[in-house]
């Protein structure tokens, strides 16, 4: 059976400017959401972390407030205590990619601690788009595209038509004005990306080649849908 690998933030936090530690972790409507629509398509599921260190799902994201209500925030939880592959990770540098069919980033802002820097996602992302299968980010996952920039300062990536949050999501989220940095200042200005949003926490995906990205939470389940649509 073919395997989609997801790569998952180590971080429980996000460090801001002023030094202080957000509880952070991956956001797990990122997570579950694609999880499920790849298990429904058949597809068996691996996870793998910085460190092989087991994943933390931001508490925030397993609240009502968050899942429509308590009875879906419950709904969420036993979905993610059910999703026992991603619960235990490999190392991402013992990761084989012959043996995967695409790779799914979920966000959270976990993401912005760790995957920007880890040298081993930023390896295995740069080998994964020369292999020519599917690479997929969402919301703050397209983070960890900042790693492949290589010390002459350019990326694979670069000129790729994406999307990630927005600086206008960020700034609706509450925590813009205290970052160290927005995702989509550094796409641009860094990745040089060719990014693309839509309006605030509206579904939006964007497809060019092999790269699948989404903007935001409610465009995970989409963009899973679009990977399954290419795979099949």
């Amino acid at each position: 059976m073919a395997k989609i690998l997801f790569v998952i933030t180590a971080s429980d936090h996000w460090t801001l400017a002023d030094g202080t530690r957000q509880p952070a972790g991956f956001w797990a409507e990122e997570a579950i959401g694609p999880y499920q629509v790849f298990k429904e398509a058949g597809y068996e599921i691996a996870a793998a972390t910085p460190g092989g260190v087991p994943p933390t799902a931001d508490a925030l994201s397993l609240t009502a407030e968050f899942n429509g209500g308590e009875e879906g925030a419950q709904r969420m939880r036993t979905a993610l205590r059910e999703a026992t592959e991603l619960a235990e990770p490999m190392r991402i540098e013992d990761v084989t990619i012959d043996d995967y069919v695409a790779v799914f980033y979920p966000g959270g802002w976990g993401p912005m601690e760790d995957l920007p820097d880890s040298a081993a996602s930023g390896k295995l992302l740069t080998e994964w788009l020369a292999s020519g299968k599917l690479v997929s980010l969402v919301c703050h996952g397209p983070a960890a595209l900042l790693a492949t920039i290589g010390p002459d300062g350019t990326s694979p990536f670069a000129g790729y038509r994406l999307t990630g949050l927005s600086n206008a999501e960020e700034k609706l989220n509450g925590l813009a004005d205290r970052a160290k940095w927005l995702l989509q200042d550094r796409l641009v200005g860094e990745l040089g990306a060719d990014y693309r949003e839509t309006e605030p926490f509206a579904p939006h995906v964007e497809v060019d080649r092999t790269l699948y990205t989404g903007q935001n939470p409610g465009s995970a389940v989409p963009l899973a849908q679009e990977l399954v649509k290419a795979l099949s």
